[in-house]
């Protein structure tokens, strides 16, 4: 962690506070008209995206290009893609990929993000802001009722979620990288300092993400769903 970033410290705290407040003003604006939602959704789709081909745009300029280094592996980069697919069509696979794994992934690394720069710099804007908008985005599209996981979403899901686990962990092996934290935790604090050492913390993380896939099912589990 940065010397000059305060865990759960003023300008994080409201960060934490302006991510879930911006999903549910967005929610209100899409409720109000289709073509307001419309015009919401692209417009969120599109800046997630320029924002990401920028951020590969500097770190090919200042690091240039390290196989197997840098590569967008982690579930992060995984579930930003998938909101923007999913807040553009509105695809229920897509949606449902997106919800589960992005409001978990991306909602603890806003809770305990793993900085390597500054505060005020370029790569730490970029991390909030990518982090920030999926969370957002997923939100909106929950709040506005624009899409709700399906009956069965959760284990289809948590399924996926170990297939691209194990795909990545081999990557890891054959190139000896850590993407998704599978050989190491990662350097600032986090969740993972409390779930044991290697490997003990990947199998207590399967069972913390399928509590954490359990209670963002809870609002659903009953009532009308989208199809």
């Amino acid at each position: 962690m940065t010397l000059d970033f305060k865990l759960f410290g003023p300008a994080h705290l409201l960060i934490l506070a302006a991510v879930p407040a911006t999903g549910a003003a967005l929610a209100n604006w899409c409720r109000r008209s289709g073509r307001t939602a419309r015009w919401i959704r692209y417009s969120l789709g599109t800046f997630m995206a320029l924002n990401e081909l920028t951020w590969y745009a500097y770190r090919l300029h200042f690091e240039g290009f390290r196989f197997p280094e840098g590569l967008p592996l982690n579930l992060c980069d995984l579930t930003l893609w998938l909101t923007i697919a999913a807040v553009l069509t509105l695809n229920s696979w897509t949606f449902e990929l997106a919800y589960f794994i992005g409001l978990a992934g991306s909602g603890m690394a806003l809770v305990t993000p793993d900085l390597w720069a500054p505060f005020f710099s370029y790569p730490t804007l970029y991390f909030f802001l990518a982090h920030g908008t999926v969370v957002a985005t997923l939100l909106m599209l929950v709040g506005s009722k624009l899409a709700a996981p399906r009956p069965g979403s959760l284990w289809r899901v948590f399924g996926v979620l170990n297939l691209y686990a194990a795909a990545v962990g081999m990557f890891d092996r054959v190139f000896k990288t850590n993407y998704v934290y599978l050989c190491q935790k990662p350097a600032g604090a986090s969740l993972l300092d409390f779930l044991g050492p290697w490997p003990v913390y990947i199998l207590a993380c399967e069972a913390v993400a399928l509590a954490i896939f359990w209670l963002l099912w809870l609002p659903f589990r009953s009532g009308e769903v989208r199809s």
